[in-house]
């Protein structure tokens, strides 16, 4: 018998590590896979889905402007009981740490509907930071059935906790598998990039770098930028209006410096790997760059994927300006510190997970 399944999107990250899910559930005539997006996040989701061919089945378009961790979770949670209680799934899956995956495992209790969680078993140990990531994925953690733990250190995190192991399941990060689709692509970034010069990547987002350490990171980029010639940067400004009004501001009237809109998936890709050198306070970031040997200079205090940063492909440098300043100079200037970082090495996966997690709730289920 053909089993519902039920995935859930609602931000850009979301949905390109649920994409390759989607897909291979779509693909398999023994489940019927519903996309619900919520669109935590509105225009950016749009754009991953586009890129990997999906429509969502239901759209709560529930984005507000200025909207609060509050009154979203409350909103999510009585749609999504609408939605539970008209769709009936055998199962419902959901990825990462957000607002949406947090609210949608908790819907799924109360419904008592086995919950998958994508990318499961990512800890920092710190319940505020990243906020409010780590609560999210701490109390998704009760409330799943499945663990689709991306590697075997955060397997081992869920086991230490006291997950069963039978529950817990080692798949490899989804997000390499969106990565190695559209990186045989090569469609170019649609931007004007000066061959002759070097480039940086920098993106920023995280609710923790609001405010004074935002302002340090684009002191730090504004003096690297000033100090090398040769070097060109691309930052994409996020929507976040705490974000853009500070960036716009230190870098408006900068040379050398392309402040542009959020790059489609496939575009972001694409600057990944024209890029010398990523700096980035994104976690699908520091996961997909490796993957296609760039550095990563990680702009936040603490981080939740230490795989990439103990093969040595990335750098938690924090948010003072005078250390992200230094280690970005050091990798410009010094070709052996470059080579020893940009090995393309992937801790998080071989672009078969999304298989793997396919295959567990056919054992599961059918």
């Amino acid at each position: 018998m053909t089993k519902k399944i039920l995935c859930t999107v609602g931000t850009r990250p979301e949905a390109i590590k649920m994409a390759p899910v989607i897909r291979a559930l779509q693909a398999d005539p023994d489940f019927d896979c519903r996309v619900l997006a919520t669109a935590q996040h509105r225009q950016m989701l749009d754009q991953v889905l586009e890129v990997f061919g999906i429509t969502p089945d239901i759209d709560l378009d529930i984005m507000q402007p200025g909207q609060t961790l509050t009154g979203l979770t409350g909103r999510l949670l009585i749609r999504l009981e609408e939605v539970l209680a008209s769709e009936r799934p055998d199962a419902i899956l959901a990825q990462g740490d957000t607002t949406t995956v947090l609210a949608t495992a908790l819907a799924s209790f109360y419904d008592r509907i086995p919950f998958g969680h994508v990318e499961a078993g990512l800890r920092t140990g710190d319940i505020a930071n990243p906020f409010p990531e780590e609560m999210n994925r701490v109390v998704a953690s009760h409330l799943t059935r499945w663990h689709f733990a991306p590697t075997r250190f955060a397997a081992d995190k869920l086991l230490a906790e006291g997950y069963p192991a039978a529950d817990v399941h080692v798949t490899g990060n989804t997000v390499i598998d969106a990565l190695y689709h559209v990186a045989a692509t090569d469609p170019g970034t649609g931007l004007d990039l000066d061959p002759s010069k070097r480039l940086i990547l920098m993106t920023l987002h995280r609710r923790e770098n609001f405010g004074e350490p935002l302002l340090r990171i684009c002191d730090a980029l504004a003096r690297l930028v000033a100090d090398n010639p040769d070097v060109q940067m691309v930052l994409p400004v996020h929507h976040n209006p705490n974000v853009r009004g500070i960036v716009r501001e230190r870098f408006g009237a900068m040379d050398r410096v392309i402040l542009c809109e959020p790059l489609d998936y496939t575009a972001f890709v694409a600057a990944m790997k024209a890029a010398t050198l990523i700096l980035s306070d994104s976690g699908g970031v520091q996961e997909e760059a490796p993957a296609l040997g760039k550095p990563v200079l990680v702009l936040r205090e603490t981080t939740e994927r230490p795989e990439a940063v103990e093969a040595g492909v990335t750098r938690l440098v924090g948010t003072r300006a005078e250390p992200i300043r230094a280690a970005a100079q050091e990798l410009l200037d010094d070709p052996a510190a470059y080579a020893a970082m940009a090995r393309r090495e992937s801790p998080y996966g071989d672009g078969k997970a999304a298989g793997r997690i396919v295959e567990t709730l056919r054992r599961d289920l059918l």
